[in-house]
């Protein structure tokens, strides 16, 4: 057969369903044997075991007489193993006894799949070992599109498996991080003015660490907390992050605890649960029916947000008042105000923008 023609036909066979790695070869290894145009009439599968540091039986078929169940071919009796990664298949003399009482005079070896170490020396993950009446240099090229197509299929396979397992991932990042973010807008009533409030969140990649959040009580129409984070991690674990932090404001703020002491504790929490690279960055504020229009706040860390009040074309950067959240047990935080301008009881003639990167 065409070698171009046998790779693609080796591809095909292995690319159909099944279960795991073994099963594909084991299937390409039948379909080998009962293919005419292939001149091969046995083969068996063998796979690396690292803790007896042996190459293990798992499949054999065809022409051949079957040896025990799981036989194991020792490293120690077959040094030319650690050559297959360089030179991909050769063809030896048996020197096993009980191989050669089973009728394998001669054998040969192809590397399959990828090259692990073992004991600090490579070697291929699995060995296909086939039995044929043409033992020729044509052979060995059949040997090695066989090792081509099937390890390209398997590493294939295993790309394709982390890509369904990344897209779960990325569904449940993005479903987790779809259920701590609030609607856009909020309108915050109290008896002496309006405040709209606008927040929307595009994550710079399919899922991100940023977050926000309008906490309020049922009972408590006075008081809004507005909350802005990010997560310096991507993902499943940025949205882990971020539903965890989210959760324990909303718990903290419900029990009106201290806004420079609720944040104290959460830096606290993370630092135990989480891996220190995986900060986070937060800024948080309440809103109060203060005529003035008192704004109490505190930043972890987090990008600047910026005051801006038209009547007297002023802008004012809310600083950082304490460390990221995460990294550092027992930070502490302190809160600053602003005034945001006596206003009407109208909409507030002032505007703040506070973002992620």
């Amino acid at each position: 057969m065409h070698l171009r023609k046998l790779y693609r036909t080796i591809e095909t066979l292995a690319s159909q369903s099944a279960e795991n790695e073994e099963q594909i070869l084991a299937n390409v290894i039948h379909a080998i044997i009962h293919s005419e145009a292939i001149k091969i009439n046995g083969g068996r599968l063998w796979k690396i075991h690292p803790k007896t540091n042996s190459y293990i039986l798992k499949y054999q078929e065809g022409d051949i007489e079957k040896i025990k169940k799981e036989y194991l071919l020792r490293l120690k009796d077959y040094p030319i193993f650690y050559d297959l990664p360089k030179i991909r298949t050769f063809l030896a003399k048996e020197t096993d006894q009980y191989l050669r009482k089973k009728g394998v005079k001669k054998y040969s070896a192809t590397g399959v799949g990828e090259k692990i170490l073992v004991h600090n020396k490579l070697l291929y993950k699995y060995i296909l070992a086939f039995n044929s009446e043409h033992t020729d240099d044509t052979f060995l090229d059949t040997l090695n599109i066989i090792s081509v197509s099937l390890t390209n299929v398997l590493k294939s396979r295993k790309i394709e498996i982390k890509a369904k397992q990344l897209q779960q991932d990325i569904d449940k990042a993005s479903d987790i991080q779809k259920s701590i973010l609030p609607a856009h807008e909020i309108k915050f009533h109290p008896e002496s003015f309006r405040d709209e409030i606008y927040g929307i969140s595009i994550p710079d990649r399919i899922v991100g660490g940023d977050f926000f959040d309008y906490l309020q009580t049922t009972d408590e129409k006075d008081r809004l907390g507005v909350v802005i984070g990010d997560a310096a991690s991507k993902g499943l674990s940025a949205a882990a992050q971020a539903l965890y932090v989210s959760g324990a404001l909303r718990m903290g703020f419900g029990f009106q605890i201290k806004m420079n002491s609720l944040i104290s504790k959460i830096n606290n929490l993370l630092n135990r649960v989480f891996n220190e690279a995986n900060f986070v960055t937060l800024f948080y504020a309440e809103l109060t029916n203060d005529k003035r229009g008192l704004m109490i706040f505190t930043n972890a860390g987090h990008n600047n947000p910026i005051l801006y009040r038209p009547a007297m074309d002023s802008f004012e950067f809310l600083e950082t008042t304490g460390q990221i959240l995460g990294p550092f047990l027992n930070e502490k935080y302190a809160t600053e105000s602003t005034l945001m301008g006596l206003s009407k009881p109208v909409m507030r003639t002032m505007k703040c923008l506070a973002k992620t990167d």
